[in-house]
């Protein structure tokens, strides 16, 4: 059986350009879109390039969260305060730090494209600060299919 990039074999699948949502994009892809597109808040993602980064985002941020406390670079006391007990715990939690501040944007950046993609405006990423209910609400979007419509999100930029 040959494969070919409409086979869905990920390996042969041709990124589509930049403005375009990348359909099915595989991890590595799906992450180099999103920091190549770090402050794009115009567009559309696919549901395959928004949740490898949330994946991806998640996995890091908590490691790189942990990593101060398995090296003993911060101790937590058995009253749940914190103890920095050495350089160590400052330069891991300021990479963490730097991680999660760097992230901000682009996280947001992706949810936006992502709405775009299902046909909705930006601005319901404002319904995410509705306690309980708002990140409820945000999964179930984001996890909905294309809609057709969403290519009104799309930049067209003519070049005269």
């Amino acid at each position: 059986m040959a494969s070919t990039p409409l086979s869905g074999d990920l390996m042969t699948a041709v990124a589509p350009p930049l403005d375009q949502p990348f359909y099915g994009a595989p991890l590595g892809a799906a992450i180099r879109r999103v920091f190549a597109k770090y402050a794009t808040f115009h567009g559309r993602a696919s549901r395959s390039e928004y949740w490898w980064w949330v994946l991806f985002a998640a996995v890091v941020g908590t490691a790189l969260n942990a990593l101060p406390t398995l090296t003993d670079g911060i101790r937590i006391e058995a009253d749940g305060s914190m103890t920095v007990t050495g350089p160590l715990g400052v330069i891991l939690g300021g990479i963490w730090l730097v991680w999660a501040i760097g992230t901000i944007i682009p996280t947001l950046a992706v949810l936006v494209r992502r709405l775009h993609d299902t046909d909705r405006s930006g601005l319901w990423i404002l319904i995410g600060l509705i306690p309980l209910i708002g990140p409820i609400v945000l999964i179930v979007l984001t996890v909905q299919e294309s809609r057709p419509g969403g290519t009104r999100f799309d930049r067209v930029h003519s070049r005269r």
